[in-house]
C-alpha cells in the first residue's frame, strides 16, 4: 500500500478563549510556586514551559511535555501499525505477477496454431524462455539480476518488470538525495556517466571536509555543474546538503536495521545491484563510507503491526519516524535548557498541526510578557532575574492566599487588616483595592476620571472602577519587626522551608502595602546567621553547607538591626523547627547534636540582651517536644514574648493575623 503519514486534529467548539492574550500577571502566578520552592527563575520558567499553563479566559496552554507525549504516542501508533518486513513480500509478489504473464504469453505462443506461431523458430524461443523461468533461482535478488538480461515475449511483463527496476532504482538513489526525479530519468535513460562524474565531485569535497580544508569554492562550481539533479530550491552550502543527504541515509539505514538479518541482507543485494554499473555502485560505496565517518549512528525500530508496505511507502514511514525522532529530542533538549529557539517550527507543524505550532510561539513569548510588564530583566550576565515589582507581586499573591485561607477559615475573631481603620486619616490616597475601606479621595477620583477621558470628555464625567482613590491612613505607633527564619536542613526535610519563606513574602507585602512607616528586616540563620534583602526573598535557599540552628547568631543580628530605632516598638518574630544546635565562640560555629549546655545559655544570653532592649520575641515553632517546649517557654519567661505551635500549612494565617493584632493592642493602650 502506499503511505500516508498521519496527522492529528483536535477541534472543540469555539467559546472566545482560544489563543487568549498573553497575561504577565497569569504567567507570574504560574511560575511563583515554583521559584519559591527552589529559588530559580531559569528553572521555574523551564518547568513552565515543560508543564505549560492554564489561560485566564479559559483552556491552556500546551506545554513542550504534552508535546513529547503526542510525538511518543505517534510513533507507537505506526510501529504497532505496519509490518516492515512485507516490504520483501511486496516486492516478491510483484515480480511473481510479472513472472506469471510471461508464463502466460509463452504457453499463448506454444498452444497457438496460427501460421505466424506455427514457426518452429518462435516456438523454439517460448520453449527457450520457458527454461529459463523454470531455472531461476530462489533468490528475489538473484531472480531480479537474472531477469534483467531476460528477454521477455510479453510486452507487459516487460513493462512491469522496468517499473519494478525503476521503483528499485528509486529506492537506491533515495537513499542518498532528496529530489531524485532528473537523477531518475538519467538513469532510466541509461545515461550513467553524469551522474557517476556528479558523485566523483561530491565524494572529493567530501574528502576536503572531514580533512578540515575549505569546500566554499569547490561547492559553488559544484552547484554550477550539477544544481540542477538536486531539485528546489536547492542546497545552498555543503553542509546543508550533507544534512540532507543524512537525513535520508538515516531513513535507509534504519529500516535496513529493523529488518531480520536475512531480510536486511536481501534488501540491500536487491538495491544495490540495480544500479546496473560497477562504477556507479564503487563511488555510491565511497560516498556511504564518508558519511558514516561524519554520521556514524543508526537507528532502529520494532515494528509489530501486520498493515502492509511497499518500498517507497516504507521509506516515506521510515523518514517520519527519523522526523518524530528527531523532534523529540529537539523537545527534549528545549525542555532541559528553557531554550525553545532551536526546534524546527515547520517540523513541528508538519507532525503536531497548527495548534502545537501556535502553542510553541505562545511558549516563545512567555519571557517577554514578562519583560515587558516589568516582572523580570536581564542580569548581569544575561541571565533573567526577578524586579523588585515581581518580587512584589509575588509577596503579593502569597499574601492573598493567606487572605483567602482566612476568609474560608472564618478563624475566631481574628480581624483581617484593613487600611484605614485604627489610625489617622492623611492627605496622600492610593487606589482602591477590593476589600479596603470605602473612604473616598473625590478630588483625586474625579481627576482620574478627566485624565482618562481627555479631550474627548462631553461635560459629564464617568467614573470607572480604576478611577477611584481612597485615603490612605497610618498607624499612630510605628513597629520594627525583625523575622528571623530558620535556614537549617531540618526546615527542608520536615517540608517547612517553603511555608516559611511565603510568609516572609507575605508579611513583607503586608507592612510595605499597608504599614509604611514601620521597618521590616529578614534573618536567615543556619549554622551562622545573615541578614537577607526583600529582593532576595523569592530565591532563598536553606543551607546544604553547614550543620546547625544558631539562634543566638540570629538573635544578637536582630538586635543589632533593631537597635537603628529609637521610637516606637520592636519585635522579633522567629519561625524554627527545632532547638538550638550551634552558637558562636570567637566568632566560629560550635555545632553539637544534641544542644551542649553552652549552647543554651549563649542563646538565652541573646534573649536577654534582646529584652533589656525592650525587643519582644515571639516564636512560632514548626515541631513539638518535650525538651523544645520546655526551652521555648524558658524563652518566654525571660523576654515576656508568646511561643505558638502551629503546622507549616498555618503558618502564614497565625503570623499574619498576630501582627495586625500585636498593632490594634498597642494603638487600644494609647
Amino acid at each position: 500500500m502506499t503511505y500516508r503519514p498521519g496527522r492529528r486534529s483536535r477541534f472543540s467548539q469555539w467559546d472566545g478563549s482560544q489563543q487568549p492574550p498573553l497575561d504577565a500577571d497569569q504567567i507570574l502566578s504560574a511560575i511563583a510556586d515554583d521559584l519559591m520552592d527552589y529559588g530559580d527563575l531559569r528553572w521555574a520558567m523551564r518547568n513552565l514551559m515543560s508543564k505549560g499553563m492554564k489561560m485566564p479566559a479559559g483552556g491552556a496552554m500546551q506545554g513542550l511535555r504534552e508535546m513529547l507525549k503526542e510525538l511518543r504516542e505517534r510513533k507507537r501508533e505506526q510501529l504497532e501499525r505496519f509490518d516492515l518486513g512485507s516490504v520483501l513480500d511486496d516486492l516478491a509478489e510483484k515480480l511473481a505477477a510479472i513472472v506469471q504473464l510471461e508464463r502466460d504469453c509463452i504457453n499463448e505462443w506454444l498452444s497457438n496454431d496460427s501460421v505466424d506461431f506455427s514457426d518452429a523458430v518462435l516456438k523454439d524461443i517460448a520453449r527457450n524462455n520457458k527454461q529459463q523461468l523454470d531455472e531461476l533461482p530462489s533468490s528475489l535478488a538473484q531472480k531480479m539480476n537474472v531477469l534483467e538480461k531476460y528477454e521477455f515475449l510479453s510486452p507487459d511483463a516487460q513493462r512491469k518488470f522496468l517499473e519494478l527496476l525503476n521503483e528499485l532504482r528509486k529506492g537506491m538513489a533515495g537513499s542518498f538525495f532528496n529530489d531524485v526525479q532528473n537523477m531518475l530519468k538519467n538513469l532510466s535513460d541509461g545515461d550513467m556517466e553524469r551522474m557517476k562524474a556528479m558523485l566523483r565531485a561530491l565524494n572529493a569535497m567530501i574528502v576536503k571536509k572531514i580533512s578540515g580544508q575549505n569546500t566554499d569554492t569547490d561547492f559553488s562550481r559544484f552547484m554550477a555543474e550539477f544544481g540542477d539533479m538536486f531539485g528546489e530550491p536547492p542546497p545552498a552550502n555543503l553542509d546543508e546538503l550533507l544534512e540532507q543527504m543524512r537525513k535520508q541515509m538515516e531513513a535507509t539505514q534504519a529500516m535496513m536495521n529493523s529488518l531480520s538479518p536475512e531480510q536486511r541482507a536481501e534488501l540491500m543485494e536487491l538495491m544495490s545491484q540495480q544500479l546496473g554499473d560497477a562504477d556507479l555502485q564503487q563511488e555510491l560505496a565511497n560516498l556511504t563510507s564518508e558519511l558514516d565517518f561524519l554520521n556514524p549512528d543508526g537507528s532502529s525500530y520494532q515494528f509489530s503491526g501486520d498493515e502492509k508496505l511497499d518500498l517507497d511507502a516504507a521509506q516515506q514511514l521510515m523518514k517520519e519516524l527519523g522526523e518524530l525522532d528527531d523532534l523529540t529530542d529537539q523537545l527534549r533538549e528545549a525542555e532541559r535548557s528553557g531554550d525553545i529557539s532551536d526546534v524546527d517550527r515547520d517540523l513541528l507543524k508538519s507532525l503536531l498541526g497548527d495548534d502545537a505550532s501556535e502553542n510553541m510561539n505562545q511558549l516563545d513569548k512567555l519571557m517577554k510578557a514578562l519583560e515587558e510588564a516589568g516582572y523580570i530583566r536581564p542580569g548581569e550576565h544575561g541571565e533573567p532575574e526577578l524586579t523588585p515589582r515581581g518580587s512584589r507581586m509575588i509577596g503579593q499573591r502569597a499574601l492573598g492566599e493567606i487572605y483567602a485561607r482566612l476568609k474560608r477559615q472564618s478563624m475566631g475573631n481574628h480581624a483581617l487588616p484593613e487600611e484605614g481603620r485604627f489610625g489617622e486619616r492623611l492627605e496622600q490616597t492610593k487606589p482602591f483595592e477590593f476589600g479596603e475601606p470605602f473612604d473616598v479621595h473625590m478630588p483625586q477620583t474625579l481627576r482620574n476620571a478627566i485624565l482618562r477621558q481627555g479631550s474627548s470628555a462631553s461635560g459629564s464625567v464617568q467614573l470607572q472602577p480604576d478611577d477611584f482613590e481612597i485615603y490612605r491612613s497610618e498607624r499612630i505607633t510605628s513597629t520594627a519587626t525583625a523575622l528571623l527564619v530558620d535556614l537549617s536542613w531540618s526546615m527542608a526535610l520536615r517540608g517547612s522551608f517553603q511555608a516559611a519563606k511565603r510568609v516572609a513574602m507575605a508579611l513583607h507585602q503586608l507592612i510595605t502595602s499597608q504599614y509604611p512607616k514601620d521597618s521590616f528586616y529578614i534573618v536567615g540563620f543556619a549554622a551562622y546567621a545573615r541578614e537577607l534583602k526583600p529582593k532576595d526573598l523569592p530565591f532563598m535557599q536553606w543551607d546544604e553547607d553547614l550543620l546547625g540552628t544558631n539562634m543566638q547568631h540570629a538573635l544578637l543580628l536582630a538586635e543589632k538591626l533593631l537597635a537603628k530605632h529609637s521610637g516606637g516598638s520592636k519585635q522579633i518574630i522567629m519561625i524554627s523547627d527545632g532547638e538550638p544546635t550551634a552558637h558562636l565562640e570567637d566568632g566560629e560555629a560550635m555545632f553539637a547534636y544534641p544542644p551542649t549546655p553552652m549552647t543554651l545559655r549563649s542563646t538565652l544570653r541573646a534573649v536577654k540582651r534582646c529584652t533589656q532592649r525592650g525587643i519582644s520575641i515571639n516564636t512560632f515553632m514548626l515541631e513539638e517536644s518535650p525538651f523544645l517546649r520546655a526551652f521555648m517557654d524558658k524563652i518566654a519567661q525571660i523576654n515576656g514574648g508568646r511561643v505558638f505551635y502551629t503546622d507549616p500549612d498555618r503558618l502564614g494565617e497565625y503570623i499574619l493575623v498576630d501582627y495586625v493584632e500585636n498593632k490594634r493592642r498597642k494603638l487600644a493602650r494609647r
